[in-house]
């Protein structure tokens, strides 16, 4: 059974599925690109995270930023390597994405890396209709990353 609900941040498990985001994240793009938030990152008032768990286990991690009253960024989706390819993913993304709507946003960010690693995620949130745009917030565009954006 698949269950969606706000993360334990202080759950051993949790911290484990960060580590392998980060690390993931730094293995696949250059230092001084990486925009994925770390513990701290996911401890601010503005962020809102949660698990999957499947029979239990953690599946997935993701969450929620908020940037304005009308606008919020997707950060740190990360499905754990024992479930991939099991909708894990994509349930977390249709919460959240239910949750910005819930919270009227007009429209959800993202900013994410360049190459085949990424390919899997970037054909969810297309799916999702994402479309490629603009950099948004703080980030400034680089050729290790892109910057994908659904209107509601």
């Amino acid at each position: 059974m698949l269950t969606i609900r706000p993360a334990d941040l202080a759950a051993e498990d949790v911290r484990q599925l960060l580590a392998i985001h980060l690390a993931g994240m730094q293995a696949n793009t250059p230092a001084g690109h990486v925009f994925a938030l770390d513990l701290s990152g996911l401890q601010t008032p503005d962020v809102t995270v949660w698990t999957v768990r499947v029979d239990g286990l953690l599946a997935g991690i993701g969450a929620l930023k908020a940037l304005d009253a009308d606008s919020g960024e997707v950060k740190s989706m990360r499905t754990h390597p024992d479930h991939l390819r099991k909708g894990v993913a994509a349930a977390l993304l249709d919460h959240i994405l239910d949750e910005a709507a819930t919270r009227g946003y007009h429209r959800v960010s993202l900013e994410t890396g360049i190459g085949e690693s990424f390919e899997p995620a970037l054909a969810l949130y297309r799916k999702r209709g994402f479309t490629n745009g603009a950099a948004f917030g703080d980030y400034a565009a680089s050729p290790f990353n892109q910057f994908l954006h659904l209107a509601f």
